[in-house]
């Protein structure tokens, strides 16, 4: 059985995974801003289950809940990177404070939680990284943009970490949902820059009203999310990406073939700058 460090363990698909994996016999070390919400997601206190005070922008929590979970368990196995929140807003109406924060939580948080957690599995020669992304992270959306931002940091990291984890045993992978019927599209996870600028009401209004109409309405299970998410841990050749709801794949599958049709389409412009 493996042990597992999960931050944003209190709700949402984080709350399903440690659900999962518990379910299965593994234990889990279970963060969150606040324990207590840990604790209410999971009140029949299944045995495994460490819950534990972390904050992601603050390193020192995270080095001292994984001290907590070494002493409890001895080992980390699969640290599952999945606190962040969404931020919808047109680029230019979005704050500085605002996409700082959110960069503060969804990227620095990640990097705070591998420096805590990889010098473990380093040593141990062995384990999993798995980088909760975001579909917007490979193909984002007017009005979704500083979140898209944040994502594609995520899978610029998680492919670089790939490379320079893969010669020590360490796995990586990062998960690329669709829409979950989570609370991620309520106050409580995707906050909403006012819509300052008139101007942008062709380009970003659009997404705005969907994900505003959207909330409870998403296609994908978390729980069945979470399922596939504990699956891919467990297999011996786990993917760089993994594509979660047919909206995901749809979206995925969009761009990539644009992509290729622009690269055909001007190759022979990129190859005109060669000396």
């Amino acid at each position: 059985m493996s042990v597992w460090f999960v931050t944003g363990a209190s709700r949402g698909l984080g709350a399903e995974i440690t659900r999962e994996a518990l379910d299965r016999g593994h234990s889990v070390i279970a963060t969150a801003r606040d324990v207590s919400a840990v604790l209410k997601a999971h009140p029949e206190m299944p045995d495994g289950l460490l819950a534990v005070n972390a904050d992601v922008t603050a390193p020192e929590q995270l080095t001292a809940a994984v001290e907590a979970g070494l002493a409890e368990f001895g080992r980390i196995d699969i640290v599952a990177n999945n606190a962040g929140y969404g931020l919808v807003g047109a680029i230019e109406e979005t704050s500085d404070k605002a996409a700082r924060d959110l960069f503060d939580v969804n990227v620095f948080g990640v990097l705070n939680t591998l420096r805590a957690t990889l010098p473990t599995l380093r040593a141990q020669r062995s384990g999993h990284v798995v980088n909760i992304g975001s579909v917007g992270g490979f193909a984002t959306v007017p009005a979704a943009g500083l979140y898209g931002a944040s994502k594609f940091a995520l899978e610029g990291i998680s492919e670089a970490l790939h490379g320079e984890l893969a010669p020590l045993g360490v796995r990586v992978t990062i998960i690329e949902p669709g829409g979950f019927r989570t609370d991620f599209l309520n106050s409580s996870s995707i906050q909403v820059e006012p819509a300052a600028i008139v101007d942008y009401a062709a380009g970003a209004g659009p997404v705005r009203e969907a994900l505003a109409k959207n909330d409870g309405r998403q296609p994908g299970d978390p729980v069945k999310g979470a399922k596939a998410i504990v699956d891919v841990t467990e297999v011996a050749n786990p993917p760089l990406r993994l594509q979660l709801g047919a909206d995901a794949v749809e979206r995925v599958g969009a761009k990539l073939d644009l992509v290729r049709r622009e690269l055909d389409q001007w190759r022979h412009v990129a190859l005109s700058t060669a000396i």
